[in-house]
Formats: C-alpha cells, structure tokens, sequence
C-alpha cells in the first residue's frame, strides 16, 4: 500500500517523468538532426536538461502541495484527490499540447516554443495559413499520444491519495505537506545557487539542436511571457561602449578609394525615377540561379539580373518578415529578440522611412500586400511611415481571395498595375508578396515533382517568380515604365532548401536585384558583390536619388567602398557576423560561438558583439 506521505514527492516525479518522455518524443521528431549527434551529446540533453525540467515540474507542483495542505487540515481526502486530478488533467492537457506545437513550430522557426505566437493572435487566418503546411495528422498522434502516456505515468507512479496513517492529526499531515512545498523552492529554483536557473543553465553543446532540446517548453513559454515588454539591455552590454563605437566605426567609414565593382556615377538615368520596390516573400539565394542557387526557379528575377544591376553578396537582417520589413524601409538592424521593433509603436515612430523621405521629395506613396496588415502589428508601422494608401486583403474582391493568406501573386500585381496607370508621377510603390509563404500553395500547375516541403516550396517560389514575369511583361508597355526604377529584393532567406540551420549564413543570404527603365544603359548587366545588408539598402537609394540618407544612421550606401564590408543579422537570441574573412554566429545565451569559418579573426567575435551592443541600445533608448 502506497504511503501518504510519498504522495507529494511522487507527483512530482510524475511531471519530471513526463517531461522527459517530451523530450524523447522531440528527438524522435526530429530524427534528422538528433540522429547526427554523438550518444554522449544525446544524454547530455536529458542530463543537462533535468534541471528546466525540475524547475517546471516544481511550478506545476505547487497547486495540488497547497491543494493537500488544505485537504488534509479539512480532513476531505477524496475531495482533495479529485481536485488534484482535475489540475492535473487540465494542465496536462496544456503542456501536451504545447509540446505538440512546439514539434512543428521548432523545425519551421529553429527555436523552442515561446511567447511569439501570442504576437499573432490578433491575425488567427494567418496564423492558420501559416500552419498550412504542418502534418497534421503526425501531431495529433502526437498529442493523443502525449496525453495517453501522462495518463499511464499518473496511475503508475501517483495514483490514488492514500489515507493518513492511523493516529496521525491533521494539523500534523498540513505541516508535512507545507514542508513539501517549502522544499519545492530548490527545484524551483534550479538548486541553492545565487541567479535562478535560466536557458543558458542547460546549453552545454557545441551543436545548437542539442542545447535548443535539452530546453523545457512549458518553462520556456512562461519564461518568455514575463519578458514581453524590454529585454534587459545589460544583457547585451559586452564591452565598454567606447570600445564598441569604435569596433562599430569602420563598418560604416567611406574610403576615399572605389571598389572595384561600384559605379563611379549613379545608375539611373534621372535623379527622380518612379520606384517600384518588390518585397518578394522568403526568396532565399538558394534558389536564385543568377546567385548560384538552383537553376530553372526563378527564371524573371534571373533575367532582370542580368540585364540590371544584381547585388550579389547580401544578407537579411532578421528571420521574420516583419523584421525584413524595417531593415528593408527604415535601414534599422534586427533584435535578437522574437517580435522585433515593429511590436512597438512608440519606438517605430521614431524611425526613418523611405515612404517619408520620398513622400518629403514629392512623391506619391502607396502600399500594397495581399494579405492582413494588421498581421505582425504592420499596420501601425506602415501608417507610421505615412504612406498615402495602403491596400490590403479587405481592399480585394472575396473572389480574388483564393489563398489561405489572402489574394494570391498574380493578383496583388494585377492591381498594382491597374493603379499605376492613374497613379501620380513620381510614385514610390511598394508591393509585399505572400504566395511563397507556408503552406506554399499556388493556384498554377506545379513546375516541378514532389510533395514533400521542400517541393512545395520550390513551386511557391516558381509561381512568385512566375507572377513577376507576367508584372514586368505589362509594365514594360505602360508610359511610365520608361522613368521607373525596380527594387526587387526579399524580406528574409529560409531554411529551405536544405534545412539550414537556424543560425546559418546560407540561411541569410537574399537577392537584391535594381532593375527597369529608369536605368543608364552601361549599368546593366553589372555585379555588385560587396557584402551588405538589408538595413543597407535605405541609403543605397536614397544616394541614387540624390536624397539625405543623414536619419539612417544604421545604413550605408553599397556603392561607396567603406573600411571593412559586413552584414550583421540576428535569430532568436544569437547573432551572424559576415565580413569578407568569413562568418562566424554567437548564441546570447550560452554566451557562446556556435560556428566560425577558418580563418575569422578574435577580433570579429568583438565587433559582432559591440554591434549588437549598440544596436540594441539604440533599440532600448527610443
């Protein structure tokens, strides 16, 4: 017969039990990475990890230890049983199910299951569509699966709450289980040291996959809540930040000497050209042939290469759009942080924006994407930059609304061409595409063979690129295409094709191709391959226009020759450092590198770090 008094340290058991066979079940999901790893690595995951998950197990402890302290001061033993096995079915039910979520959710965004979904809960039909593409049916095994084994975990090792011992008084059976819960504090904790456990407590690999699973998700996720608002920014104070600046200094320092690919004059052929600019969704150089990516997908952006001006070496900034969409229009760095600035109104109203210095030049502005602006809080930012009209998936017929974001490519140009024809000259025009976002669906036949993800990405691409052919075939017909420049360029990379890893350069690396008739002849057909980023882009053409770029501090015209060439771009708590020595990525939690190609200088580490130092107070003080 089981023992009253054991009760308490076996439901305990019972959550750390169950957490580790989360964290099998991860694995197995993730076969393809965790099959890589050494068998020491594999159970360092569940060693190191041990600790997040005693730390969680104690948090969903602490109710049914007050839950018997009161029972056994009222003397109510099958009450208190029930109410224990209440909490425990519902919270059950919540960890299950967000240890599914987390499944699908880490291979698509390469971190564990945080706070960011709660940032799209005002857009529940993307978040959907974006879901589109998930095996279903693979999670719900998973869950009922989940939900089954803690239902055989509970009976074996908790069970029924025994009676109290013969003779024993219930004020004695309170304090005993009071002293339960007061112990509970070490796990909760993470041991009797200073500093409560965080993340950093259980990375102990070199391989990010393996410090990314020895992660508890349900104590992550409300981990993640409590830092919502600001990140801490002495968390990201590395060096004295007179030593920072000056690490910083030569990444943004012209030289009097030019490159031997930039233009000695400017590109366009009149200072105030029409501007197209095409934001193409998740265009990674993978799988643009003119970048030396595949061949065959993205055969109109490819001829615009080559007969335009390709930007050969460039970098996103973030890995969300709503990221790539503020490197892109204001020139501002990415946070390593899971929303980025764009979440706060406040501080996105304090940064340039290419809409408003056009519209201060006399242009006519206006924005268009398919999709829900209020997606990402994009709206606000948008509005922020005051783009005269904006037109979004409401502003199409329900009829032209036929995929899960919204209207399709081919769509979204059609109404863009139909405006411009109306459209006061010179116009700054923006266009986001959607259709190569997950769940990849297209409204064409499929280019190329297969269902798997990848495929279905690859066609996505195609029929974005496909959409693109049909745009530039009208527009060239039109009057004002004659006096139009095209910025074509995307707003993040993307695992595939290859599954990069979350902090892989290839992942980052994006086209940026400037195209149309308001081009000089002897620019076309030009490579530019000095390294650069998005946030670069701002002042590139804002140079070409012959407009100050003095508001974006953290941009830099990539025609001019600077000191030392870079692009610097964050994930989820780490971040990528590109100079022409090579690239090397750093993990803010484990305070660690997790790649360096042979031959990157200490140095580089140093002004990876002083720039995401004074990127992110920059970030912080607006």
């Amino acid at each position: 017969m089981r023992n009253r008094f054991a009760f308490q340290p076996r439901y305990f058991l019972f959550w750390l039990a169950f957490f580790v066979v989360a964290k099998a079940v991860f694995l197995l999901y993730h076969f393809g990475k965790a099959g890589t790893l050494p068998a020491g690595t594999l159970a360092g995951i569940f060693g190191y990890g041990l600790r997040l998950d005693a730390s969680a197990a104690a948090y969903l402890s602490l109710v049914p230890f007050v839950l018997l302290m009161a029972g056994s001061l009222l003397g109510n033993r099958a009450g208190t049983d029930r109410l224990i096995r209440f909490y425990t079915a519902v919270t059950g039910v919540l960890v299950a199910f967000l240890s599914t979520a987390d499944l699908e959710l880490y291979r698509t965004w390469g971190f564990r299951l945080d706070a960011t979904p709660l940032q799209y809960l005002n857009s529940p039909a993307e978040m959907a569509a974006s879901a589109g593409s998930a095996p279903l049916l693979l999670l719900i095994g998973a869950f009922i699966g989940l939900l089954l084994l803690g239902y055989l975990l509970y009976n074996t090792i908790v069970g029924r709450l025994p009676q109290l011992p013969a003779g024993f008084g219930r004020g004695r059976a309170a304090l005993a289980s009071l002293l339960y819960a007061v112990l509970l504090v070490v796990p909760l904790r993470g041991g009797v040291q200073q500093i409560p456990i965080n993340q950093s407590d259980v990375y102990f690999a070199s391989q990010p996959f393996a410090n990314h699973a020895a992660v508890n998700v349900p104590w992550n996720v409300v981990n993640s809540l409590t830092t919502l608002r600001d990140t801490d920014p002495a968390r990201y104070q590395f060096l004295p930040d007179s030593t920072a600046q000056r690490l910083v200094r030569p990444l943004y320092t012209y030289t009097d000497t030019p490159a031997a690919d930039s233009a000695t004059t400017g590109l366009l052929r009149t200072a105030r050209p029409n501007v197209v600019f095409i934001i193409l969704e998740s265009f990674t150089a993978k799988l643009v042939g003119s970048m030396g990516g595949e061949a065959g997908i993205t055969p109109n952006l490819d001829s615009l290469a080559r007969t335009g001006v390709l930007f050969s070496n460039i970098y996103a900034a973030g890995d969300r759009s709503q990221k790539g969409l503020v490197a892109l229009l204001s020139g501002y760095p990415s946070q390593p942080t899971s929303g980025g600035i764009i979440k706060s109104p406040r501080k996105t109203e304090q940064l340039p924006h290419l809409a408003r210095s056009l519209k201060q030049a006399g242009y006519s502005t206006q924005y268009y994407y398919g999709g829900e602006l209020a997606f990402a809080n994009m709206k606000s930012y948008l509005m922020t930059a005051g783009y005269a009209r904006l037109t979004e998936r409401a502003d199409f017929p329900k009829s032209q609304q036929n995929s899960k974001w919204g209207a399709h490519d081919h769509v979204l140009f059609d109404k863009v061409l139909a405006d411009l024809r109306t459209q006061r000259q010179p116009f700054f025009t923006t266009a986001f595409t959607l259709s190569s976002h997950e769940p990849f669906e297209i409204p064409i036949p499929r280019k190329f063979r297969g269902t798997d993800e990848t495929a279905l990405f690859r066609n996505s691409v195609y029929y974005t690129d496909w959409a693109l052919g049909r745009f530039l075939h009208e527009a060239r017909q039109q009057p004002w295409y004659d006096n139009t420049l095209l910025v074509l360029v995307a707003d993040h990379g993307h695992t595939l094709p290859g599954f990069s890893a979350v902090d892989s350069p290839d992942k980052f690396q994006i086209p940026l191709v400037l195209a149309g008739g308001a081009l000089r002849p002897e620019a076309r057909g030009r490579v530019v391959r000095s390294l650069g980023s998005q946030t670069d882009i701002a002042a590139t053409l804002l140079a070409q226009l012959q407009l100050p770029a003095t508001g974006y501090r953290w941009s830099r015209d990539l025609l001019r020759p600077v000191q030392q060439p870079s692009a610097f771009y964050c994930y989820n708590d780490g971040f990528g450092f590109v100079t022409p020595a090579g690239s090397l990525t750093f993990d803010n939690v484990s305070g660690r590198e997790t790649s360096r190609t042979k031959g990157v200088p200490s140095r580089q580490l140093r002004q990876g770090q002083a720039y995401e130092q004074l990127s992110m107070q920059d970030y912080q003080n607006k």
